[in-house]
């Protein structure tokens, strides 16, 4: 086989994760037929077919998955060579697009200012979203950074744990959960636990909790929003799960109360 470039590479990997030559395009910022170029010289070096259409999707044959593993490592090489490289000249200038789900927005200000203390002349770009959306903001590229608890695994990324990443219960200062002696997780699924949507690192860690102690999940209100479970919870409307980090405020002006639940601890990691 000749010496594959980047390109074609990138192209190979982006299709088979697409199962799309137009999604891979857009994902690459360039016209299909040059993602078809890509993959028609990819081929023609192997000497075995590399992809086949299956209705309106593109699948990898056997040879075009084991060209794809190898190509996932080779760029993810090339990528930390990049960052080793960048680390030995340091950043000085330019622009940091980082990406965060909205749990870590209240985590992450204060390290911002520490970091462009030293740095003047780089310009912060953050866009705060859903953790689908960071994870879609960086496949396509738009992001140079994204910071969120569990790395994603729908392609290969480079994540360096940073922070711990405590996870709690919160209730209205008054919420008679407050006055038992034991708190269990049936008894908070029975006072309309309120809860991120499915697909938020918060909602899979107390899915994943009630799962291990045995205990069905039952949802009171599901909200894409902490700022809105944490206003509903203070009105006394239900318990919530949430980051410690994004409650802070709340419990030091004594708006909400951390529910203590002996025996459940969650906690995580930032990334």
């Amino acid at each position: 086989m000749y010496p594959a470039s980047f390109k074609q590479l990138q192209a190979l990997m982006l299709v088979a994760r697409h199962q799309s030559v137009s999604r891979a395009a857009e994902a690459m910022h360039v016209t299909q037929p040059a993602v078809s170029l890509h993959l028609k010289l990819l081929e023609e070096a192997a000497g075995v077919p590399l992809t086949r259409r299956q209705g309106r999707n593109i699948q990898m044959t056997a040879a075009g998955e084991l060209l794809v593993g190898y190509a996932e490592r080779i760029l993810g090489l090339w990528e930390e060579a990049g960052d080793e490289i960048a680390a030995l000249k340091g950043v000085t200038s330019g622009t940091l697009r980082i990406g965060a789900v909205m749990t870590a927005e209240h985590l992450l200000p204060p390290m911002l200012v520490r970091f462009t203390t030293g740095r003047p002349h780089v310009r912060i770009k953050l866009q705060v979203g859903s953790r689908p959306e960071v994870i879609g903001m960086l496949s396509r590229d738009e992001i140079d950074l994204a910071i969120m608890g569990t790395p994603p695994r729908e392609f290969p990324t480079s994540a360096s744990r940073f922070a711990r990443h405590p996870m709690a219960f919160f209730v209205a200062p008054g919420h008679p959960l407050l006055h038992r002696e034991t708190v269990t997780l049936a008894d908070i699924a029975a006072h309309n636990l309120l809860v991120r949507e499915r697909g938020s690192g918060t909602r899979a860690a107390i899915e994943r909790r009630f799962e291990e102690e045995g205990v069905a999940f039952a949802i009171g209100s599901e909200l894409s929003s902490n700022e809105a479970i944490k206003q509903m919870t203070a009105a006394g409307l239900g318990v919530a799960f949430l980051s410690v980090h994004a409650c802070t405020l709340e419990v030091r002006n004594r708006l909400l109360s951390v529910l203590p639940v002996p025996g459940v601890v969650v906690q995580g990691d930032w990334h």
